[in-house]
Parts: C-alpha cells; structure tokens; sequence
C-alpha cells in the first residue's frame, strides 16, 4: 500500500471515526454471493437501505440471527448493550448503535470486566456496535451490518457514571505516532493484554488495529503468540479497535470473512510499517485504463433476501 492511500484513509476514518470507509475487502469481509430481496422489496425495492434500516430504532421479535455478510446484511432479534454496566458504558447514545448479536453484547461484558482488572483502566468505554436491526447506517461504517462487529475506545475510563451529555462530547485518544507507525506515549501495556484478552476469546475472528500497535504487540509478546494472528493492521483505528466475531454456529445465512492468514501476521504488519516510513513508489498509471465508477449505494434489493422479513417485522 502506498503511503498517500494509507494517509487519506486515515484521515477519513478520523473524521468519521469509523470502521470499514478504507473500501477494501479485509475490513468488509467476504464478497460471497447470496440469494437477494430483488424486485420483492415492492415499492421499496430501489430505496437506499441505509434510510430504512436507520430509521427502525427497536429490534425485530424474532430470534436471533445474522443475515448476509459484514458489509452487506441485516441483523434479526437483536440485544440491546445496556448504556451502562458494572465495567463499561455505551458512548455516542444519540446514534442508537449499542445494539448487536447477543454474542457480540456477552463479548463486551466479559471483556470490559477483564478491562476492569487492568491497571488504570474502571471498564470499557464501548462505541459502535450496529443499528437495531443492522443493516447499512446512514452514516460511517461499511461493517457493522449484522451485529458482529464492536468498536471498543483506547481510552482508559476513569469514570463510568459519564451523563448522555457527556458522552456525546467526550473522545477518545489516539495511539499512534509517525501516521500510524508507531505506538505513541498513550500506549500501555493495558492495551496491549485488553486487545489479546478479545482476540483469546474463541468467537473472535479478527481484530482490527493501526499497523504501529500491531507491531508493538509483536515485539513485545513472549509467550504464547498464536492469539497475534487474529489481530490486523488496518487503516485507522487507532482512536480505537475493532473487534469482529465469526458467525454464530448454527445460523444459516450468515458469511464468514476469510480466516486471516497462516501465521501470526508480524512479518505483514511491519510491511506496513515500512511502507508508512518508505512509501514505495506508486504503480505506472494505465493511460487506457478506465476509472472507477463511484461506489453505489446499497439498496433494499441488494440484501439477502431475509433482511425483508427483518425490516418488515
């Protein structure tokens, strides 16, 4: 990757603070193809999903299930994280995203209460998971659509009793330094056992984390290092990280990003970092080559096909 992609994509997620606007298929997961809502949607069929999805602001009654893929599905019988635990508390409330899988809200709280042990550290401070029923958001993240994803803050609570007002304007604190090359001041060792305590926990999939921190976590890890796999140099994220569970067993429907590759991914994530120090030179532009076109919007039809029933529910 070049350092001028790596740069805008980083900036983007910044101002968004999100997961998934780098456009690539590491962070949105696997592209396999689904039978669709298609011309059943109605009258509906060709309106952005992202407006209908956003504006249902409970669950559905139905069981629990996860529909689709990461970057394109739906959630059914979603769990409301409570905004506040013992050893956590939801941020940004006005967005209505505490909502996920059940296994992703079971996630959270045995990992804010392992948080919680950790020196400095009261909790968790816990942002995005998904809308009430998934789908696309109306703004932000690509991911996130189908109650497996988490984005769990950097910064260290000292106070779990924040108001609605103050976890609006409250942010968190980057950790990186040199655009991501390195860990900054701010990186502790806390962060470093919180981010392999989520990646241990056997649902995980992968961990998303600015490339510096992977490689900090890599140089400083003496025992067990299978667990470094699972965690992913990826654009951004490193105001926070981003935890992503496998599908859960037994639901149908649902599409597992590719495993990460064999290895425990070190060699790939100082690439990064070297990349970052020493961008590469860019490839020789294609003069015949034709441009992209923009990324199209998904709409209702798009979905898989059981995200009808979850909207209309």
């Amino acid at each position: 990757m070049i350092l001028s992609r790596f740069l805008g994509c980083a900036a983007l997620a910044l101002a968004l603070v999100s997961c998934g606007n780098g456009g690539g298929r590491d962070i949105s997961g696997a592209r396999e193809v689904l039978p669709t809502i298609g011309s059943s949607g109605g009258a509906l069929s060709n309106v952005q999903a992202k407006k209908l999805f956003g504006a249902k602001s409970r669950a559905t009654s139905q069981s629990s299930a996860a529909f689709g893929s990461y970057a394109k599905g739906c959630m059914a019988g979603g769990a409301q994280l409570p905004e506040t635990g013992p050893t956590w508390q939801a941020m940004r409330l006005s967005r209505n995203r505490n909502w996920a899988h059940p296994e992703t809200v079971d996630m959270v709280k045995k990992l804010s209460a392992f948080a919680a042990t950790q020196p400095g550290w009261k909790g968790l401070y816990v942002g995005d998971l998904s809308q009430p029923r998934g789908g696309p958001m109306l703004t932000g993240h690509r991911s996130h659509q189908i109650g497996l994803d988490a984005d769990i803050w950097m910064l260290p609570p000292k106070s779990l009793n924040l108001t609605r007002k103050q976890r609006e304007n409250i942010s968190s604190i980057s950790m990186r330094r040199a655009s991501g090359a390195y860990v900054n001041s701010s990186w502790t060792r806390s962060h470093h056992e919180i981010i392999k305590a989520a990646a241990k926990d056997p649902r995980t999939a992968r961990i998303f984390v600015f490339p510096g921190a992977k490689v900090q976590m890599c140089a400083d890890e003496k025992g067990d290092r299978s667990y470094l796999r699972k965690i992913r140099p990826w654009y951004g994220h490193h105001y926070h990280f981003h935890v992503r569970l496998n599908c859960p067993k037994g639901v149908r429907g649902c599409v597992n990003q590719n495993p990460p590759p064999a290895g425990d991914g070190c060699a790939d994530a100082r690439q990064w970092q070297a990349n970052i120090l020493n961008p590469p030179p860019p490839k020789p532009r294609d003069p015949n080559a034709k441009p992209k076109p923009p990324r199209r919007e998904l709409v209702l039809a798009d979905l898989p096909a059981q995200c009808k029933a979850v909207l209309d529910n």
